[in-house]
């Protein structure tokens, strides 16, 4: 029996996830809770938040996020594709700047637009 908080929503219901019968869930008060609380043991997911390098605008960074939850495994493989990215200004919100992220298929999209300075 796996203890969990669920994060879905501010409620915060306390789970428990038994592994063997099949990861049923119980303590949510929704049925999201379900869905998180079996999705968390059998393939856990995270949506990354970071910044990368930014040129031709006022500020020298970009903020980004991942476009979808990437498998919690490869976050530190996913956070080192940004270590060598660097994007020059403008940047429109929600444009790609990783476009596969580590063979998902997910990008890195930028969370913030950035005009370009004329120097």
């Amino acid at each position: 029996m796996t203890k969990l908080v669920c994060i879905v929503c501010p409620k915060g219901c306390r789970l428990e996830v038994d592994e063997q019968n099949g990861c049923s869930v119980t303590g949510n008060s929704c049925p999201r809770g379900e869905v998180y609380g079996k999705s968390e043991l059998q393939n856990p997911t995270r949506t990354i938040t970071s910044t990368v390098r930014l040129t031709g605008a006022a500020h020298r960074r970009c903020p980004v996020k991942t476009a979808a939850p990437i498998p919690k495994h490869l976050i530190s493989d996913a956070m080192r594709l940004l270590d060598d990215i660097e994007v020059s200004a403008p940047v429109k919100l929600g444009q790609t700047i990783v476009p596969d992220i580590c063979g998902t298929g997910i990008a890195f999209v930028a969370t913030r637009s950035f005009a370009a300075i004329n120097y």
